[in-house]
């Protein structure tokens, strides 16, 4: 019987807008970013947050959020269309067998999400056939936020089944491969892109 195996999508929205990747001309392949905020929140938020699955009354709330945090990020991408996951949330991360999403509010306020959606095989050096694979997509986070939001999301993979992790991102993002590392993932394979590097990593739960 082959393994689940999932991938996430963590984004949390910065406080200040930070040049970190002026490189970035050019939509990137969908996967795992992470970026470092500026500021990050302070320790009486990060003890007073709700982690909770996204309910349907939530959708723009959340989608918005998450355009939001895109466009503080990368902003030479396209602002205004909506990336097909999140046009179809609900289908995708509600309905959908092998997709969630979850966020984090302070105060009423969402200051993060992160969720996990099939993954779509297009990548030939990666084989996943056979398996039921999800993929981790998004990532801009807080360190100590990231770490309780991506445990939430364990949780709820380990209660479905999901037996491996798998997300994929870029050195050019300051602290995203260490911060893998430290959950647990381990590197299976650097694309030689020498703008992206894509980098491909997996947990075994």
């Amino acid at each position: 019987m082959g393994m689940p195996v999932v991938t996430l999508c963590v984004t949390i929205l910065r406080r200040t807008a930070c040049s970190i990747v002026k490189q970035c001309v050019q939509k990137p392949k969908s996967g795992v970013t992470f970026v470092s905020p500026c500021n990050s929140p302070n320790k009486s938020v990060l003890m007073n947050i709700t982690i909770t699955e996204v309910h349907p009354s939530e959708i723009p709330h959340t989608v918005d959020f998450v355009m939001r945090a895109r466009a503080g990020i990368f902003p030479l991408l396209d602002t205004v269309t909506v990336p097909p996951d999140l046009a179809g949330f609900e289908q995708v991360y509600l309905a959908g067998e092998d997709g969630k999403f979850l966020i984090a509010r302070s105060e009423g306020q969402i200051i993060a999400a992160v969720g996990y959606l099939p993954f779509d095989h297009r990548f030939p050096q990666l084989d996943y056939r056979g398996r039921r694979t999800v993929e981790i997509v998004r990532l801009f986070v807080s360190d100590g936020l990231a770490s309780r939001l991506c445990q939430a999301l364990w949780a709820h993979a380990e209660a479905g089944g999901i037996e491996v992790l798998y997300l994929h991102t870029h050195p050019f993002l300051p602290g995203a491969i260490r911060f893998w590392e430290k959950q647990g993932f381990a590197v299976t394979d650097v694309e030689s892109d020498p703008v992206w590097n894509t980098t491909h990593m997996e947990r075994v739960l």
